[in-house]
């Protein structure tokens, strides 16, 4: 993979780090194609239990699309008729999107700066944020003459409310990490010098703990939001019988009777 985006597994997490702190972590052509392979690869490895995702330096998470590269490539359009430079939405967001949302395994996400855009969007999509008491986010669209994409119409709402989302959204403005804090955004706040052993330390739990049972716990929340009660329920009965019948599950109950610690085995 390309070295704007780093990779890394190791005892069953993986590490994807977003690697241009020049441009503080901005995302040109190459940067999204690199990050879409690393989610699909960490979310499609069975030997990948929990994700981290990060960036390199302090200013920075991802301050959405790269705009020096994209006035270029408009102008470019504007030359050829093409309207190619939009289709970066179905192309590269979408998918990095999904694969992080979808992933049958935890995802956790490093705020270390300024998320606005997408990379308000990739964070939001992260299933547990973990930001430094120095980082920000905006939602930074309207400021351009854009709408929203990255996943943010969905995810935003549902963690703020949508008459907050929608204020957010019309006009945009940068969010503290107390006020992200406040709003439900940030789930933890730490010193912006203990971010990244903090992350790291949450995820590792997260990659020994039962797979199977997080990944049940992802399903049935996203399912419940847009479901009636009875049909959560029912999902519910699903999801348990598949958790129930889990190695893990019978490892956790062996434990719990013995009074030790489990050791899962993630299947």
């Amino acid at each position: 993979m390309a070295d704007t985006v780093l990779y890394e597994v190791s005892d069953g997490l993986a590490t994807i780090t977003l690697n241009r702190p020049e441009a503080m972590n901005a995302l040109n052509v190459a940067a999204k194609v690199a990050l879409r392979d690393a989610v699909r690869a960490a979310a499609d490895d069975d030997a990948v239990r929990a994700v981290l995702l990060t960036a390199a330096g302090d200013r920075a998470f991802c301050v959405g699309q790269d705009l020096k590269e994209h006035i270029g490539l408009l102008a470019a359009d504007r030359e050829s008729g093409s309207g190619q430079t939009m289709s970066t939405v179905r192309e590269h967001y979408n998918p990095i999107v999904k694969a992080i949302a979808g992933a049958a395994k935890p995802v956790v996400a490093a705020v270390n700066g300024v998320a606005a855009g997408a990379g308000f969007g990739f964070a939001l999509a992260a299933d547990y944020r973990i930001v430094a008491d120095t980082a920000a986010f905006n939602t930074s669209f309207a400021g351009v003459a854009l709408t929203a994409d990255s996943g943010i119409s969905w995810t935003l709402p549902r963690v703020i409310g949508p008459g907050r989302a929608t204020d957010l959204l019309l006009f945009p403005r940068s969010v503290s990490a107390q006020e992200a804090y406040e709003l439900g955004i940030a789930n933890r706040l730490v010193p912006a010098a203990e971010l990244r052993a903090e992350a790291e330390k949450v995820a590792r739990a997260l990659a020994e703990g039962p797979t199977v049972a997080y990944a049940a716990l992802k399903e049935s929340v996203a399912y419940g939001l847009s479901h009636s009660l009875q049909e959560a329920l029912d999902k519910e009965d699903e999801l348990q019988t598949r958790a129930g019948s889990s190695e893990d599950h019978a490892i956790a109950v062996r434990a719990f009777v013995n009074k030790e610690k489990p050791r899962y085995l993630g299947r």
